[in-house]
């Protein structure tokens, strides 16, 4: 069994922070690229920010300058630092990794819960 479970979302005034933790567990052999995703009401879900393996990052231009996508490697865990937050950040934000667990060979995604993310005006 493999699992993501994120925390930190919470509710923040606009211009404040906040910084999301997802953490995988279970029977891991690896984990490829590691992402952030967010789905507002009414809206298609979208990338936020994706981090590889080795390290490298993309964001998506919403959130370029503001948030931070990193990663620890030995704790399984990849994290998103968000700053200057707006309104428009306001969404469930869901953790995503492409993982191999040990009893396959084969990668597949997996999904976190999702944590609510609301920022007020």
């Amino acid at each position: 069994q493999v699992q993501l479970v994120e925390s930190g979302g919470g509710l923040v005034q606009a211009g404040g922070s906040l910084r999301l933790s997802c953490a995988a567990s279970g029977s891991i052999f690896s984990i490829n690229a590691m992402g952030w995703y967010r789905q507002a009401p009414g809206k298609q879900r979208e990338l936020v920010a994706v981090i590889s393996s080795g390290g490298s990052a993309d964001y998506a231009d919403s959130v370029k300058g503001r948030f931070t996508i990193s990663r620890d490697i030995a704790k399984n865990t990849v994290y998103l630092q968000m700053n200057s937050l707006k309104p428009e950040d306001t969404a469930v934000y869901y953790c995503n990794a492409g993982i191999r667990a040990r009893w396959t060979s084969r990668e597949y995604d997996y999904w976190g819960q999702g944590t609510q993310v609301t920022v007020s005006s």
